[in-house]
């Protein structure tokens, strides 16, 4: 297997092979982001590709799980994923499910019948990072995408019958917006209803947009208690369907679990306790991205 760069993926991926068919990302202007910011974006050559899962198939005898990496590898076109869904099929036969991370714009850009060929071979769950239900913000931070296309995007992914797990940042909009952005990406989330909602935390390295404008004191960074704070304001707003939420990422202070709606106040509760008590939050030395 070949490998360039720093390589990123989903808490539940875990265990998956991970496949990398792009390298970096092919937006790469989020003001908040490092992830790819020394990776030029390049579509890996598909002779590459078919390489790597035949070799994974000399070491690993069974794989349940494939993950597709870099930052939005769903941009590919239908039929280059195709041939790549058809190869894990079969290299990988026992696969029950492929994941990839996509902008909401990738999934636009395909039909509900190109995402369902797309299932058929294997693909079961896009994950997509909302970041912020707050245009506002959204703005601030370069995302290049608008609320209302999310929205659009996850009907089309459920349509197709794909699972979709949103990504929300805590603290993106600073102690001054903190309440604009959690009400607003609790809103959002509503209307995506999607089947997965995975919170991270922020966390800025040097060299990116955000950390400038927090040195200069455009942006104040919340303190643990207040991400707590915002997530039990974001929740509160947050009326879904069936939606495992999790806040497991390695950038959090505190990790959280439940399923919405049925343990929506057993999460706040929880809040509320941490929030009552000196609770012990993980050190920021041992936040990673």
């Amino acid at each position: 297997m070949r490998y360039e760069g720093n390589i990123y993926r989903p808490p539940s991926e875990a265990n998956s092979l991970i496949l990398q068919i792009t390298i970096g990302c092919s937006h790469n202007k989020c003001s908040f982001c490092s992830m790819y910011k020394n990776e030029k974006f390049r579509v890996r050559d598909l002779k590459e590709i078919f390489e790597d899962l035949e070799e994974s198939r000399l070491y690993y005898r069974r794989i349940n799980r494939i993950f597709l990496a870099d930052g939005d590898a769903l941009c590919l076109k239908t039929e280059t994923l195709k041939k790549i869904l058809l190869k894990i099929k079969e290299t990988h036969p026992q696969c029950e499910r492929v994941g990839i991370y996509a902008t909401a714009k990738d999934v636009l850009r395909k039909s509900v019948e190109e995402l369902k060929e797309l299932k058929a071979l294997g693909l079961g769950i896009v994950y997509i990072g909302l970041e912020s239900g707050s245009s506002e913000i959204l703005k601030d931070i370069n995302k290049g995408v608008r609320v209302e296309e999310y929205i659009e995007a996850s009907k089309k992914a459920k349509a197709s019958g794909i699972k979709s797990s949103i990504t929300v940042i805590s603290g993106l909009g600073g102690k001054e917006k903190w309440k604009q952005h959690a009400i607003e990406t609790g809103k959002a989330l509503s209307l995506i209803d999607p089947d997965y909602v995975g919170l991270l935390t922020l966390l800025l390295d040097e060299g990116t947009e955000m950390i400038e404008r927090v040195k200069m004191g455009e942006i104040t960074l919340l303190k643990p208690e207040e991400v707590m704070k915002e997530t039990k304001l974001m929740l509160e707003n947050m009326n879904l369907t069936n939606c495992i939420f999790r806040s497991n990422h390695a950038s959090n202070y505190v990790a959280l679990r439940g399923t919405l709606p049925k343990d929506k106040e057993k999460l706040i509760n929880i809040i509320d306790n941490i929030l009552k008590k000196d609770f012990y939050y993980k050190e920021d030395i041992y936040r990673l991205l």
